[in-house]
């Protein structure tokens, strides 16, 4: 029995939103605890307090991201098991690995540290504590890395292989699926843009106390750290990000010719769509403005590879970068039809020589046919489907390109702005008369939320991108989620979205108040009155 569209539709909207709300927490975690094990060193180093009590006051405002970060990610995994049941039976061999591994060695890592690191001032010499830092970020890392190795198969599923017997993926090599290119690319992008994430929160803080001429000495200091983190974390975020698109380029061609709003092929190199208006029924663009020979140039790194349209990719095939053919949708929706219908005669018993060879030969695009399950009526064969319905199905496996190609382009957008920000800021930081420029101050202060909405619109188009599949070319999403009443979700993602806001205005409250306060506001109180000290010295 299929779940409903509203059921899966509700499932999905459930997903998005938790999701979505944990990941703010995620970027500035990430960033954070290296940026604060950053600015320990410079306290191990130099022994300059002041550097103690940066480490200190930025580590509460991480306190309490990673509070309110861990109590938000706890509901995911239920909505795996209760809205997910067929996706999670799909992938629970190969996801049991990476995310068990994360829960009892990554987790427990990372909270075991948070909590020495708040803890152990006082019970460690300083190289231990800053010890204690540097396996806090650790942890963070590597959290970070086992769900982005899952989430990579989910992209590419590298290291697994379908099984006809239980209809589940089964781990074939583990160290394919740790070392999926999606995975260890896809990492090393989230992680960076979470430093660039921290820099940005550092910075646009450092401006608000400069604005107010408070906690000057703390400020300087802490802009200091924040620029030339950023810079690096900034220039990498892009790099990789190019990285992701030739990737994307190997192998999700679908994906990337809608990031980029491609509807036919054009001859290499390819012109960039900087401005469009995707129209999804009539497959075209209803209006574009280009740029000569720059998608091509970006996204394969050449003059002479094609980059291949949607319609393409639909109706005609093309040739991968290893040279091999490969079918159109079409082809792949009716030449899996005849593997689903050849498998289930096997799984019935009925293991004769034909179904056997005809599910080896087209084994690979069974996940196509499966997109035909809700098109052709229960207890037909998929193989009974009209050329309609082969068409519809085939139209199903096109994400939505509008919400996407702008999606990335607002990502993007804002991933110049802020490295622009950071150069502008070091020139003036070099020539000392950065505190002077209120402008470019205000401007760090109003950019502060620019790196979460990017994280975000990353984050969508790289899972929207995917759709229509859960397990890219393997699982529908459509046949993913629970055959739950879609109404009972919905009551659930009121419950959820009541909930969250309620911690979000606790951690809007709880960061204001500590950022409000400043460093000599939370400081212990034999520290605060050498800080102000320092702070009027060097505000002078």
């Amino acid at each position: 029995m299929l779940p409903s569209l509203l059921s899966v539709d509700m499932a999905r909207w459930q997903f998005a939103f938790v999701a979505s709300f944990h990941f703010i927490f995620v970027p500035l975690t990430l960033g954070l605890t290296w940026i604060i094990f950053t600015m320990e060193l410079m306290y191990v180093i130099s022994g300059k307090k002041v550097y103690k009590d940066m480490t200190k006051f930025w580590g509460k405002l991480l306190g309490i991201n990673f509070a309110v970060g861990v109590l938000s990610g706890l509901t995911m995994e239920f909505s795996f098991g209760l809205n997910w049941a067929y996706y999670s039976q799909f992938v629970g061999d190969i996801f049991g690995t990476p995310l068990a591994i994360e829960g009892l060695m990554a987790f427990m890592l990372e909270s075991t540290f948070v909590g020495i690191f708040f803890l152990g001032w006082n019970k460690l010499s300083k190289k231990q504590h800053l010890f204690s830092t540097f396996c806090l970020a650790i942890g963070s890392s590597l959290s970070a890395l086992l769900i982005l190795v899952a989430n990579g198969f989910m992209q590419v599923p590298a290291g697994g292989e379908f099984a006809w017997q239980t209809m589940r993926m089964e781990t074939t090599n583990l160290l394919d699926l740790f070392l999926n290119p999606i995975a260890q690319i896809g990492f090393a992008h989230t992680v960076i843009a979470g430093y660039t994430t921290a820099a940005i929160f550092v910075i646009g803080i450092s401006a608000f106390y400069l604005l107010k001429r408070r906690e000057v000495g703390f400020a300087k200091r802490s802009m200091a750290v924040g620029l030339g983190f950023g810079l690096v974390a900034s220039f990498m975020v892009m790099f990789m990000g190019d990285q992701q698109g030739v990737l994307a380029y190997k192998t999700q061609p679908m994906k990337l010719a809608a990031i980029e709003a491609e509807w036919g092929t054009q001859p290499p190199p390819a012109n960039f769509n900087v401005f469009a208006f995707p129209d999804q029924d009539a497959q075209k663009n209803a209006f574009s403005i280009q740029l000569p020979y720059v998608l091509g140039l970006l996204a394969t790194h050449s003059v002479d590879q094609p980059i291949y349209g949607i319609k393409t990719i639909l109706y005609d095939g093309y040739t991968d970068v290893k040279g091999q053919k490969i079918p159109s949708v079409i082809s792949r929706i009716a030449n899996g039809a005849k593997a689903y219908d050849a498998m289930m005669k096997m799984r019935k018993g009925q293991l004769t020589k034909d179904n056997i060879n005809i599910y080896n030969r087209y084994k690979d695009d069974v996940g196509f046919g499966m997109l035909l399950l809700r098109y052709v009526p229960a207890g037909k064969p998929l193989t009974s489907a009209t050329s309609a319905q082969i068409k519809a199905a085939a139209t199903d496996s096109v994400p939505d390109v509008a919400s996407i190609f702008w999606t990335f382009r607002v990502m993007v957008g804002l991933g110049v702005l802020m490295f622009v920000m950071i150069i502008v800021g070091l020139i003036f930081l070099f020539k000392g008369t950065l505190w002077d420029k209120r402008w470019l101050l205000r401007t760090m202060l109003y950019m502060i939320p620019a790196p979460w909405i990017a994280c975000l619109c990353g984050w969508f188009v790289t899972e929207h991108g995917r759709q229509p599949w859960t397990v890219y070319n393997m699982l529908p999403t459509t046949i993913s989620s629970s055959t739950i009443n879609g109404w009972d979700i919905l009551f659930t993602l009121i419950m959820f979205i009541t909930f969250y806001l309620l911690l979000f205005v606790v951690e809007m409250f709880l960061m204001f108040k500590y950022a409000r306060l400043g460093p000599s506001g939370t400081l212990d109180p034999q520290n605060a009155e050498a800080a102000v000290s320092l702070n009027q010295q060097e505000g002078k």
